[in-house]
Formats: structure tokens, C-alpha cells, sequence
């Protein structure tokens, strides 16, 4: 049925929706949809589950050094390390580090030397080809050379059994020389590899080891203690026999280097790497890839489609830009989805960026568990968003103030967390909550509650952005719901929630420190957008919202419309905070991110609209290229910084689904909400979700909206 566009709708009736009918969306091959041309322009990145591939290396975009034949730096990060070592902290009680955090270290991927090839035609040396093309995919990466006349494909990828794979085609026979050496970092003290020909299998293993200079605690020297891969194996192998030409050398630092040649022609030849605690498992890995190279490939393909197709909203918009930008985003979030089942990381969760340290940030996953929440499978892509920072509440490796207020690190791992602090975790509570309404799971609010946020919170309700008052009626909600009514009250105690308190604490903040038209101004006058945050909060006072838009949010002289929108940094702000890190960190997602849900959520629809397809257009779509990005931020003079595939962007998958779309839904209620802010670019918007096990389609015209497919039934509208 078809109903105005203007008006807020709760879809949960048959007499209002098509309910019934199973609005599935065709397939889609995104896989070939988001190839792009990455030569040249940033390095190449594919994800296991434990295993990573990056290839070639550029140093904050800068070309550092090109891909070559071969496999350049795959490696294994299951989280047992921040960095490139293992050493326990020194420190005493709660805030003890436990093992494996590390301030120094974490890019140590760029130190590993696997198989770097050389092309040998005709007994001419070609070292290190560079590709003349190098397409990127989120199943693989296809790199093309020409080298002495002869054109060299590969595919390069990495399979289900979590060992990477190059399967390498030549137009007319070549030979190709292979070398690498055994794990050494550039703070490695000594090495213990040894090195080892499996002659019978055609591989190479080597049993990695040695001391690295590491920083497992903040505010503290460097100490030497084991490295990251101590006691692994790391297994080499090709489809061709190398046993006649393998040369094996330990340099005078014990490390262990290895050389060999294999033919290649248009059969094609296939080169391995896999990792694992375990000889035998990287072993059978890496000769499974070999045996079965095109099989695994064709398998990595259709479970990187069936996620993109199957796992997340389908979305349209006139602008095929907006759309490839949506799965592109998407893609990383699914890509960094890590299960590692050791220690502090036992449930599934996605994880933030490879060119700094993986693993799940507590800051980002404000937004990350809520993106979480818009998946099918909610047990897989969501819980463990918000669970993983469970083992650390529970097992008391946090930091306490005097006041009660507990925080949580910035980061963890199997053994470790990082020992910074912070106390955004508040946000993670109403990110459990969304996740609560889209599945009216009572279980997983009860494994959120029990142990973690209930001991967390108990003595002091954080605020982040003033979402205390959320917080804490969230909180009680929670209690309610797994029948603990007397910690209900308590909440209700804690933070005060009557409405004369909570427009105090509001008017309290505005025009703070003498900045007119602005929330919670800093002392220092060191303006971010952190003023427009609270406009996320429905405390907000929404007579605020147009002023504090019109004044800072769209000013080109002062506020934080720079080149596009927006700055991280108010212009005004900008004049006097000018230090490298100022200038590095000129626009940045996340605090796009905050601001524009504010202002969506303040219904400033038109406004918002605007400035969301104005940064996205600007910030991941690169013009020149012509193919999303997902950068860690712009400097001020619009250089691209930082990582290259940042999870940090993934705030803005919110923004097309609850800002430009206006979707919400409650299973428990059986209510589907839809208030859009279709931009004046676009006559419409078209989304599926997965919600129940039944896709529902919604259909965003200029003047109308139109709903099928939805398994609510019985209500009304507003």
C-alpha cells in the first residue's frame, strides 16, 4: 500500500502493508560490482578469518613499495598481540595490561618478507615486477604484468581454511624465483627461527621465533620479551616441484632465508602461505590451497556475494555512486568480522583497521554494534560487538576513579587490553538495546547485563555526549526485562530523570564559555564537533537545533564547513590548534558521523540530507579515481591519511539507514518506523531488510512511501 512520505508511519498492519510475500532481492555479484583499480594508489588488502593479506606497502597512502609476483605479506593476527610482542605487565591490580599489549609494533606486517617473486625470461632477470594493474575486490585481487614481452596474471586470495593462495597464469613459458625469510621485525633483538625442507609434501616450514623489543605499559620504557609468532609455523608450498633449485642461508642474525624457482606457463603455477601453532595444520592449509586453488577461490567469491547479498540491507538510490559507497562500506565492516575463540576473544566481532592494530575499538563500537544490529544474522554480526568487552568487566581489568566510575581500554585481545581509557561504553548499552529490538532476544540482553554493564555502571552512569539520562532508562528497561526490578530502581535512582533536571543539565552547557549558538563549549577554545553530539540525545532541546546548525554547521568562514562538510575542527578553532596532529586529522568519519546523526535526529531533514551526500561524495568517494574509499581521515589541505580500509567509517552506513531512509524497527512491538529525508537529488529510495528471516522492502518515493513484505501484523499508524 502506498501512504505519504511525510508522515511518520509504524507499519505492523495487513490493512496498512503487503505483509506476507518474501521480498528477497535478486543476486548481485558485488564482488565484481566493487572491483577497482588500486595500482599506484593504495595497497592491497584481503581478510581471512585470523589471516590478512596487504600488498605492497604504503605508508599513510604514500607508495612505499609496489606488489609483486607472488605473496608479499600475508600474516596471522588472532588478536594474541597489540603489536610485535608477547610480554606480561608489570603493572599491579586492575589495571594490569595482561599479556601480549604493545605501544610499538602494530603495522608489523611491513617487516615480513614471504614470497617475493622474480620473473626469469629467457635468462633475463626482471626482480620484482611492479603490475601494470592491480584490481582490488573483497573476494581477491587480480594483478597483470608485463614483463620482457611476456603478460603474468595472478589471482591472489585467502581461502576458507584461512591460508592465502596465488594462482599465477604466464603467456608463454617463464620461470619464476621466489624468496623470503623467516619472521624478523625491525624491533627484533634476536631470532631463533629454524627452517626446515618437507621434501615428500614440496614444502617449505619454518618454526618462527626469537625477542623483540617491546612497550607492553603505558608511561613505561621498552622491555625484550618473546615475539608474536614465538613457537608458530609458517608454512611455504607451490604446485610445481622446487626441490632441485631450493637454496636455504641463516644471515648472522639467525634469520632464515630461503630462494627457489618453479616454472610457469599457461597451466598456470600456485604458490601458498598458511600459519598456525600447529605444523601439522599450516601444513595440510597450505597444501589444501594448492590442491584445490580454483575450488577455494570460487568458494571465497560466493561466500563474499552471499554476505553482501544475503547478511546486509539491500539498498538503491538513483546515484550509483551512493550505492557502490554503501557495499563498499559494508565490505569492510563484514571483511574485518574476526572469530578467534581463545581467551578475552570468544565471541565473533568486527574489528576497525589493518594498517594500525586490529581488533575492536571501544570507541568505535558506539557505532559498530549498531551497524551490527541491521545484519540478518545478529548472533554472528552483532552480539559480539558489544559481548567481547564483557571478559573485561568480569574479570576486573578496568580502571577505577575515586567517584565509582569505571572505564574500560581502548582496545583487547586474547590476554591483553591496552590501558587506555576511556568511558564511552555507555553508548555500547543502547547499541545492546537496538540489538534488543531487532531481535526481542531477552537472552543476550541478560548475557549484556549480568557482569558487565550492571557491574560497570552500578556506582557511576558515564555520559558521552549527554546520553546519560538514555543510559540509565535503558538500564532500568534491561532490569525490568530479565526480572530484576529492584536494580530498575536503582537506575531510575541514579541518574535523575525528571524533566526539570534534565533541561537544567542541557541549559547548563548552552553557550557555554561564550560560544553563541553552540552546546558545551570548551574552555580552551578548541572547537570540535563534539557540540553537536548531544543533538543525537531526545533531550536535546530541539530549539536549539536550527541555530546551532545555521551558525556552525553550514559557516564556511568560521564553522566547520571546510572544502566539504565537515571539518573536524571548526575553522575558528583552526586558527589558533595548528600542530601536526591538528592538521593530520582535518576530517574524520566518526565525527561526521555524530554530527549528521544529530542532526537527522533533530528532523532537520532537508539540512541533513545535504550534508550527508555532500560528505559522503567528498570523503569516500575519490573523483580522480572514480572508486569508493574508506580513509582514516583527510588532512586539512585534503591529503588522504592513515589507514586505507578503515572500519572507522562504518558510522555511515547508519547514516543511509536511519538518516537518509528514516528506518527503525521493534520486533517486540511488531513495529516497522519509517521517516525519510530523501535528498533533492533523488526522486526515491529503495531498501530490503532482513528482519524475522523475511525481507522487507520499502520503497521511498517523493510523495510517497510504499511497504511489502513486512511479518508485522496487528497495530497501527501515527
Amino acid at each position: 500500500m502506498k501512504l505519504p512520505a511525510k508522515i511518520t508511519l509504524l507499519l505492523f498492519s495487513t490493512a496498512l502493508v503487503s505483509a506476507g510475500a518474501d521480498e528477497k532481492p535478486p543476486f548481485t555479484d558485488y564482488c565484481e560490482r566493487l572491483e577497482q583499480e588500486i595500482q599506484g594508489r593504495k595497497h592491497g588488502f584481503l581478510a581471512g578469518n585470523v589471516t590478512y593479506y596487504v600488498g605492497g606497502f604504503h605508508a599513510s597512502w604514500k607508495l612505499i613499495e609496489d606488489e609483486t609476483v607472488g605473496l608479499t605479506h600475508p600474516f596471522h593476527h588472532d588478536l594474541r598481540s597489540r603489536g610485535v610482542g608477547l610480554l606480561e605487565s608489570e603493572l599491579t591490580g586492575t589495571e594490569h595490561t595482561g599479556t601480549g599489549n604493545d605501544f610499538s609494533g602494530w603495522e608489523f606486517y611491513k617487516d615480513t618478507r614471504v614470497l617475493y617473486g622474480t620473473v626469469i625470461v629467457d635468462g633475463e632477470l626482471f626482480e620484482n615486477p611492479k603490475p601494470k594493474s592491480m584490481r582490488w575486490r573483497p573476494d581477491k585481487m587480480i594483478c597483470e604484468y608485463e614483463v620482457g614481452g611476456v603478460m603474468i596474471r595472478e589471482e591472489k586470495f585467502i581461502a576458507e581454511n584461512d591460508a592465502a593462495g596465488s594462482i599465477i597464469t604466464a603467456s608463454k613459458p617463464v620461470t619464476l624465483e621466489f624468496s623470503g625469510h623467516s619472521f624478523f621485525h625491525r624491533n627484533s633483538v634476536t631470532s631463533t627461527a629454524k627452517i626446515q625442507h618437507e621434501v615428500e609434501v614440496n614444502a617449505i616450514r619454518i618454526t618462527e621465533g626469537g625477542t623483540v623489543k617491546s612497550r607492553p605499559d603505558p608511561d613505561r620504557g621498552e622491555r625484550v620479551g618473546p615475539c608474536v609468532y614465538e613457537g608458530m609455523s609458517t608454512v611455504l608450498s607451490a604446485s610445481r616441484d622446487f626441490s632441485k633449485t631450493l637454496s636455504l642461508r641463516k644471515d648472522e642474525k639467525n634469520v632464515q632465508h630461503y630462494t627457489f624457482q618453479v616454472p610457469c606457463d599457461t597451466e598456470g603455477t600456485i604458490v601458498s602461505w598458511s600459519m598456525h601453532d600447529e605444523a601439522y595444520e599450516a601444513i595440510r592449509s597450505a597444501l589444501g590451497i594448492i590442491e584445490n586453488a580454483e575450488a577455494w577461490k570460487a568458494e571465497k567469491t560466493a561466500e563474499m556475494n552471499r554476505l553482501l547479498n544475503e547478511e546486509i540491507p539491500w539498498f538503491r538510490c538513483p546515484d550509483e555512486k551512493f550505492v557502490d559507497i554503501y557495499y563498499y562500506l559494508w565490505a569492510i565492516y563484514l571483511m574485518y568480522s574476526i572469530d578467534v575463540g581463545k581467551g578475552w576473544e570468544m565471541e565473533n566481532h568486527t574489528q576497525t583497521a589493518v594498517n594500525n592494530f586490529l581488533g575492536i575499538h571501544r570507541y568505535d563500537a558506539a557505532f559498530q554494534i549498531k551497524v551490527g544490529a541491521w545484519t540478518a544474522d545478529k548472533k554472528k554480526f552483532a552480539y559480539g560487538n558489544v559481548l567481547t568487552w564483557k571478559h573485561l568487566t568480569k574479570n576486573n581489568r578496568l580502571r577505577e576513579q575515586p567517584n565509582g566510575l569505571r572505564m574500560l581500554s581502548d582496545n583487547k585481545g586474547i590476554a591483553w587490553h591496552s590501558g587506555a581509557y576511556g568511558n564511552e561504553t555507555g553508548e555500547h548499552v543502547l547499541g545492546a538495546w537496538q540489538i534488543y529490538e531487532h531481535t526481542g532476544d531477552v537472552e543476550f540482553l541478560r548475557a549484556c547485563y549480568e557482569d558487565h554493564f550492571a557491574k560497570l555502571f552500578w556506582d557511576f552512569v558515564p555520559s558521552f555526549a549527554m546520553n546519560e539520562f538514555e543510559v540509565a532508562e535503558t538500564l532500568a528497561k534491561m532490569a525490568e526485562l530479565i526480572g530484576k526490578e529492584s536494580d530498575a530502581a536503582h537506575w531510575r535512582e541514579k541518574v535523575r530523570q525528571d524533566p526539570e533536571f534534565i533541561r537544567l543539565m542541557f541549559d547548563q552547557r548552552w553557550e557555554k564559555n561564550g560560544l553563541t549558538n553552540y552546546f558545551n563549549g570548551p574552555e580552551n577554545g578548541m572547537v570540535m564537533t563534539t557540540g553537536f553530539w548531544a543533538m543525537r540525545s531526545k533531550h536535546f532541546p530541539n530549539e536549539w537545533a536550527r541555530p546551532i546548525v545555521e551558525a556552525w554547521a553550514l559557516d564556511r568562514e568560521n564553522g566547520f564547513y571546510g572544502e566539504f562538510f565537515p571539518l573536524a575542527m571548526s575553522k575558528q578553532a583552526m586558527k589558533q590548534f595548528a600542530t601536526d596532529v591538528d592538521h593530520s586529522f582535518g576530517y574524520t568519519p566518526d565525527t561526521a558521523y555524530f554530527l549528521l546523526d544529530g542532526i537527522f535526529r533533530q528532523r532537520l531533514k532537508e539540512t541533513a540530507s545535504e550534508l550527508t551526500l555532500n560528505h559522503l561524495a567528498n570523503y569516500n568517494f575519490h573523483d580522480d579515481w572514480q572508486i569508493p574509499v574508506a580513509p582514516e581521515a583527510y588532512e586539512r589541505d585534503l591529503t588522504l591519511f592513515g589507514d586505507q580500509y578503515s572500519n572507522f567509517n562504518a558510522g555511515k552506513i547508519l547514516l543511509y539507514l536511519e538518516g537518509l531512509a528514516g528506518l527503525s524497527y521493534s520486533v517486540p512491538d511488531q513495529k516497522l518506523t519509517v521517516d525519510p529525508a530523501l535528498p533533492k537529488a533523488w526522486d526515491w529510495i529503495e531498501i530490503r531488510l532482513p528482519i524475522e528471516g523475511q525481507w522487507t522492502k520499502i520503497r521511498v518515493g517523493r510523495d510517497e512511501v510504499e511497504v511489502s513484505g513486512s511479518p508485522f501484523s496487528g497495530g497501527g499508524i501515527k
